[in-house]
């Protein structure tokens, strides 16, 4: 791979220009191997630019010295295979993860082995160096310098604000961690330390979180909002020093250094004490929050959800019993994530590729955009009736933002809203708009498309198609216009559902229900149903297995010719209960020849765990959505067995969806039923 990276205090710079990446989290140790490609590709349609992934010390090296790098736990074979996906990568190599993992990732060895872990110590960090050094020969080579993936380096995680050292000692260790990494050979041209909480930083690259909620809080409430929907200069968690000054809590100074997030939520952990369920509004609106706060990265913790991997020792995950806060499943990191635990499509994969699309056509512009707040714009997040806006611009063009979502909480409508952009010597006033409660949205001012330029226009830009802007809104539009400014509208529904591709030079817009991986000379299908596709402009034939249906608003309608609706049954049945434990038995029939097939169980209860051929496989913790499980990875298997753990009236665990008791216990599966993914290779 080619690319010469560097930052300045703005954004990032790739080959002398801004650039604005998007960047998702996917743990290969926690998904099989041969699924890597198909589930990256996946990731890539959804405008994914970089991977990052923590290296799990416990993962690799559960029993010290002995160094399991096979099979899911092969990184190499996983940064050759972003490398091949055209993929960058960015590693974090701790040594410290977090990730949920059982000690944040430290194997029981080296915690029972040194009494000052994550400190200066001598013996702890002997150790580290001989965890570095052993990960280094792994990707030695695979470095962006190499013609490989991996253009970035995290340093341990959250350093000083979950433990470690702060103040000088803290930021001496970050350096020393830093050199030592350089020293053995790992050679990135960005380095970064996650810097929210009052983490140290070591002079790194900060980066920064958000999520929409805290599975990890204590609490069993509904939690006050988040301030993670308000558009600020802030870039610190709302959540820690909400009520003191711009940059409380950090310690770095933020003019020194670019806007760029690592860990914004694209879901949410389950834990035994939290059920939450975000949604992908949830999300969508916090990302744009955070665009319109000025971030010139947006980078998602989980994109991609897995599975833990079984230990030669214990099992994997964060649990009270070593010491940690939560208690989470024993195998499941689905994470709510915009690619699920199977690889399947949540609301969130379509949201974030709304912004995706956006910045990957007008991204590079948007760094040299700074994000202006007017001035008395409430920073409060329990403030519910101020508008929260922004306009982006470099004097000449820009976007006007607005966020009027916060996540369970109604916002106050804005009837009749005057919006305006100063630019330098000129004010752009568009027609009043009424905002209503969960708008959020973002339009252009001095847009240039076709031949000329759409002074405003109430609608949102999408991507860029043969020079012509793609946009978006489901309400009638307005716009002005100077020249030939040729534009297209489409609905938001639409919108969620495409995906940009390049064939032979020609640009094309993709719609469709499943996912849309380009490859040389068309795309990848993976659908759920006969797929039916829209496109713009219209093809220049017909591909092959479809008929052209019609065309509407401007969009053109093909359908598969050949139906494959052909759906598995699913039975099951009761086989023994135990103290309110039920087991049953899910039987599957007339699977027939797919991808992969999903199985969608309902119940009602604590928790439910899966087994094949007798062995634990997964589980999931109760959140009244359902737990979907695929077949792919297990050899579609005809028969297995779900334990339903009971559900008490008076557990104390927050649901954001409250099941409902007949009684003093729930535990029972209501449905099961079962759909098939499909792979079509369709040729432009």
């Amino acid at each position: 791979m080619k690319g010469n990276f560097s930052y300045n205090n703005k954004y990032i710079i790739k080959d002398g220009k801004p650039y604005f990446p998007v960047m998702g989290e996917f743990h290969y140790s926690r998904y099989p191997a041969d699924m890597w490609e198909k589930e990256l590709l996946k990731m890539k349609a959804g405008g994914v630019d970089i991977v990052s992934s923590y290296v799990i010390w416990i993962h690799h090296e559960e029993i010290e010295g002995e160094y399991d790098l096979t099979g899911s736990r092969d990184l190499r074979s996983f940064v050759r295979t972003c490398e091949k996906c055209g993929m960058y990568m960015f590693l974090r190599i701790g040594p410290w993860s977090h990730a949920e993992a059982r000690n944040g990732g430290f194997p029981d060895w080296l915690v029972k082995k040194h009494k000052n872990i994550r400190t200066n110590d001598e013996g702890y960090l002997a150790d580290v160096k001989k965890f570095y050094s052993r990960i280094y020969e792994e990707v030695k080579g695979c470095f962006i310098k190499d013609g490989g993936a991996i253009i970035g380096v995290q340093i341990e995680n959250e350093y000083g604000h979950c433990g470690g050292l702060t103040g000088e000692e803290g930021e001496k260790h970050m350096r020393i961690l830093t050199e030592m990494a350089k020293e053995i050979g790992f050679d990135a041209p960005l380095y970064t330390a996650t810097g929210w909480g009052g983490a140290v930083t070591g002079g790194l690259l900060p980066v920064m979180g958000g999520y929409c909620d805290a599975p990890w809080d204590r609490s069993t409430d509904k939690l006050a909002p988040s301030g993670n929907y308000v558009i600020t200069y802030e870039r610190n968690d709302h959540g820690i020093g909400s009520d003191h000054h711009i940059g409380y809590g950090v310690t770095f100074d933020y003019s020194d250094f670019p806007y760029l997030t690592a860990e914004l939520g694209g879901g949410l952990q389950v834990t035994k004490h939290r059920r939450t369920v975000p949604s992908g509004q949830d999300i969508g609106a916090m990302s744009l929050a955070k665009l319109a706060s000025g971030c010139d990265l947006l980078g998602y913790y989980m994109y991609h959800g897995g599975t833990n991997p079984h230990g030669k020792l214990t099992t994997l995950q964060e649990s009270t019993e070593t010491g940690y806060l939560n208690d989470l499943p024993e195998y499941s990191y689905d994470f709510k994530a915009p690619l699920r635990e199977y690889g399947q499509r949540a609301e969130s994969f379509g949201e974030i590729k709304l912004l995706a699309m956006f910045v990957k056509d007008f991204g590079s512009e948007l760094c040299d955009m700074p994000a202006y707040i007017p001035e008395g714009t409430s920073s409060d997040p329990n403030d519910l009736t101020d508008l929260r806006m922004s306009v982006r611009h470099n004097g000449k063009k820009g976007y006007i933002f607005v966020n009027n979502y916060q996540r369970l909480y109604d916002m106050a409508k804005h009837k009749d809203t005057v919006l305006s952009a100063e630019l330098d010597g000129e004010k752009i006033t568009l027609p009043p708009v009424d905002i209503r409660n969960g708008d959020y949205f973002f339009y252009p001012v001095n847009m240039q498309t076709g031949g000329g330029t759409l002074k405003y226009i109430t609608a949102t830009p999408l991507c860029m198609i043969n020079g012509k802007a793609v946009l978006y809104t489901d309400r009638p539009y307005e716009y002005e216009a100077v020249g030939n400014a040729e534009f297209a509208v489409i609905s938001r529904d639409d919108a969620l559902n495409a995906y940009k591709i390049n064939i032979r030079g020609e640009e094309y817009l993709i719609i469709s229900e499943g996912i849309v991986c380009e490859k040389d000379n068309g795309f990848r299908l993976y659908c759920e149903s006969s797929p039916v596709i829209k496109t713009y402009p219209k093809l220049r034939n017909v591909p092959e297995g479809f008929v052209y249906k019609a065309e509407e608003k401007g969009l053109h309608i093909y359908a598969c010719a050949d139906s494959t609706e052909n759906k598995p049954s699913v039975s099951f049945k009761l086989i023994s209960e135990n103290d309110g434990v039920k087991k049953y038995e899910i039987n599957i029939s007339d699977i027939p020849e797919c991808e992969e097939c999903y199985v969608k169980i309902d119940y009602t209860g604590n928790m439910s765990r899966l087994y094949i051929d007798g062995r634990l496989a997964d589980d999931d913790f109760y959140t009244g959505e359902g737990w979907t499980t695929g077949l792919a990875r297990y050899g579609f298997p005809k028969k297995f067995e779900v334990e339903i753990y009971p559900l008490y009236k008076d557990d104390h665990i927050y649901f954001e969806r409250t099941p409902e008791f007949d009684g003093s216990m729930i535990s029972e599966i209501t449905s099961a039923n079962a759909v098939c993914e499909y792979a079509f290779d369709i040729e432009l």
